[in-house]
């Protein structure tokens, strides 16, 4: 009996041993996919590898590894922005609920009586300073266009009536909001920058200065910096939409290259002066405008030397689900677009706020 327990154990011994081998020594398939030489095909005996085929379509891949973290950061913002939405549903419909009752009418008069009555008609003086402000992207005659200026600045007027008739009823019923910002992380050491590094709202954007968008969106920032001073720290950050601004690649590297010398901010102002010029001669004209070391430029721009810090701008924005330009982030909390000094400001008062 003592015999036949000692050939079990030998036998378990050399199983276990056995099992240790093949688990520490990979297949030929898992090696080779490991290695990224997994073959795909063969031409005549010769093998097409894994490794090559990426480096084929390295572009592409590139291009969808982007297109991913922009699906992601997007999916996130989506989501965010559904509960955020539900969680204003809900608390509205408690607040007009308990409003009405404390006046001892219904829901639908009290929004009529403190939103509807409210809202007057634009006049013609509005009508026509709205079409004067915006022709450009009206493009149609203003009596054409009058009827739906008129609809929308009602709606404008109206929607802004029901925010603060909202936000009254929000102190009164002392409602406490807990649902916390969605924010990303965009910010980077050795990008260009304005104002104090401890300010307690960074404001970090993402910018093409090819995109007519970006010139009149650079406005309301500057502003912005006027207005809060100590308050807000800017990074700027590159990200130039190549598809369809075929300049903007390179007026991304020219106003690197000025920061290489100490003269981002000038050279950021003058490229966004003239965006029709963005030509290599023409950047090379604005250096030499600026005084700066125009041999130094001239290479550096000639060289490409900052095109990786570009990618990794672009790389940053796309994960933090910037698709378009201009695209600026306060504290981590995503604005698209050209947005208007006071729309900027309520976050950045919104931030100040918390911050205390």
């Amino acid at each position: 009996m003592r015999f036949l327990f000692r050939i079990l154990i030998f036998l378990l011994s050399i199983i276990a041993a056995s099992a240790f081998l093949y688990a520490e020594k990979p297949t030929r398939a898992q090696a080779q996919s490991s290695s990224g030489s997994k073959r795909l095909a063969t031409v005549d005996g010769v093998p097409i590898t894994e490794t090559q085929a990426r480096m084929e379509g390295a572009k592409d891949l590139d291009a969808l590894e982007l297109q991913t973290l922009k699906a992601k950061a997007v999916a996130a913002r989506n989501e965010h922005q559904i509960l955020e939405e539900a969680l204003d549903r809900i608390i509205e419909e408690k607040l007009l609920r308990a409003e009405a009752e404390k006046r001892g009418i219904s829901k639908e008069d009290l929004l009529s009586m403190e939103v509807e009555q409210k809202v007057s008609e634009p006049t013609p003086a509005e009508i026509d300073a709205f079409y004067t402000e915006n022709q450009q992207r009206i493009a149609r005659p203003k009596e054409e266009a009058a009827p739906q200026i008129s609809r929308y600045l009602k709606q404008q007027r109206e929607r802004d009536i029901r925010e603060s008739f909202f936000e009254k009823l929000e102190k009164e019923h002392r409602v406490e909001r807990l649902q916390e910002p969605l924010r990303y992380d965009v910010n980077a050491a050795g990008r260009p920058s304005a104002g104090s590094a401890s300010a307690p709202v960074l404001l970090v954007l993402f910018s093409d200065f090819q995109c007519p968008y970006c010139k009149r969106f650079s406005g309301t920032i500057k502003e912005v910096l006027k207005q809060y001073g100590p308050k807000v720290h800017l990074v700027f950050r590159q990200f130039p939409l190549t598809d369809i601004h075929a300049n903007a690649q390179k007026a991304a590297e020219a106003s690197l290259c000025a920061d290489a010398q100490g003269h981002f901010w000038e050279m950021h102002d003058l490229l966004f002066q003239n965006q029709g010029n963005l030509r290599d001669q023409d950047l090379k004209d604005r250096a030499s405008r600026l005084g700066l070391d125009v041999s130094a430029f001239n290479t550096c721009l000639d060289s490409g030397r900052y095109g990786g810090k570009i990618e990794e701008d672009i790389r940053a924005g796309s994960a933090a689900g910037v698709e378009g330009t201009p695209a600026l982030f306060v504290n981590g909390r995503f604005l698209y677009g050209s947005r208007p000094y006071e729309e900027v400001a309520k976050v950045i008062d919104e931030e100040l706020k918390t911050k205390k």
